[in-house]
């Protein structure tokens, strides 16, 4: 299969800051989604930054931050400045200034702000910037982008149990450790708790069956007594 390649040279000449990528990410992303309030201000731009659903990681960005990596973006002409309106916004210059065609900013998006992904995800969560045929033509893309000088995606090792390899994106500079290794989330998982924790939270879990126990124990006094009055046989509950 064919994939045609963007012929502009691209501007991107160092990797991009975690918040630089969210930032690029979330204007391709609502250039599709909310074209209406595209493109973005400040504030719109750090709420789509901090957006809690459909990302991974979540980020806490200040507007301070955000402004920050919009003018790194700028100084590698991927981003610009809209004029001719009282509230500063911001445009999104993927395409020429990474280099590849708009499929492939699609694709590079979804990794960006989802996270390590698999073909099949890919064409699923890329439905509303753009929609691919089948998920070998993601395939042919993602094979396109990880051909390119330097690399923009990489396939990662299949991780056990899994049934497909995950991709993730290069913009950042090279894949956390954890993701080559077979993570498929591509990000450090959160260290297992202390013994002192597990012992914490084992003599919480003994201190809560003693509480039911006492519990039960006073409801079956209570029936016990309560049947006895009415004359009815309880032999059956008093029966450990």
């Amino acid at each position: 299969m064919f994939v045609s390649s963007c012929l502009e040279s691209p501007t991107m000449t160092r990797p991009l800051t975690p918040e630089e990528a969210r930032v690029l990410a979330v204007l391709v992303e609502k250039q599709h989604t909310v074209p209406d309030s595209y493109p973005l201000s400040l504030n719109a731009l750090t709420l789509g930054c901090n957006q809690k659903t459909a990302r991974e990681p979540v980020m806490q960005l200040s507007e301070a931050e955000v402004l920050e990596a919009v003018n790194g973006l700028r100084e590698l002409s991927l981003v610009s400045e809209v004029s001719g309106s009282r509230v500063v916004r911001f445009d999104h210059n993927a395409a020429r200034g990474l280099g590849v065609p708009s499929q492939a900013v699609a694709l590079l998006t979804m990794l960006m702000l989802r996270g390590p992904q698999t073909a099949a995800e890919l064409r699923l969560h890329t439905e509303r910037l753009h929609r691919f045929a089948d998920t070998s033509s993601v395939e042919a893309f993602l094979d396109e982008l990880a051909a390119k000088e330097p690399p923009r995606v990489v396939k990662l090792p299949r991780a056990p149990g899994a049934r497909e390899s995950r991709w993730a994106h290069l913009l950042c500079g090279e894949v956390a450790d954890t993701a080559r290794a077979g993570d498929p989330s591509g990000y450090a998982t959160a260290p297992s708790p202390g013994t002192a924790e597990l012992e914490t939270e084992l003599t919480a879990l003994r201190e809560e069956q003693a509480r039911m126990a006492a519990e039960i124990a006073s409801l079956r006094q209570l029936v016990t007594r309560l049947a006895s009055e009415l004359g009815v046989e309880v032999s059956e509950l008093n029966a450990d």
